[in-house]
């Protein structure tokens, strides 16, 4: 991962860890429902955004790099890493 990216990515995840303390708190305080849902919406978004970026870079990154190496079988190893995850998104 390259420094800037793992950079952004440890910020926003400690955005999100303070999302869900808060979200905790909503709970514990017996907030409104609706309010509580809408965190945890947008905490899911937060996650996503930070899922899109990890695995932009793993593409850029580490699959690129298996493509260049032309060693097929890390090439394929690669692609099936990514058939795995994509798979685990759909269940």
């Amino acid at each position: 991962m390259s420094e800037e990216t793992r950079k952004a990515t440890v910020n926003r995840l400690r955005r999100i860890e303070g999302q869900v303390r808060g979200l905790a708190q909503m709970v514990e305080d017996e907030r409104y429902c609706i309010d509580i849902l809408h965190q945890i919406q947008a905490v899911k978004s937060a996650l996503g955004k930070v899922e899109s970026a990890v695995l932009k870079d793993h593409a850029a990154c580490c699959v690129a790099e298996a493509i260049h190496s032309g060693d097929m079988s890390e090439q394929q190893q690669k692609f099936s890493e990514l058939i795995e995850l994509f798979e685990k998104v759909k269940r």
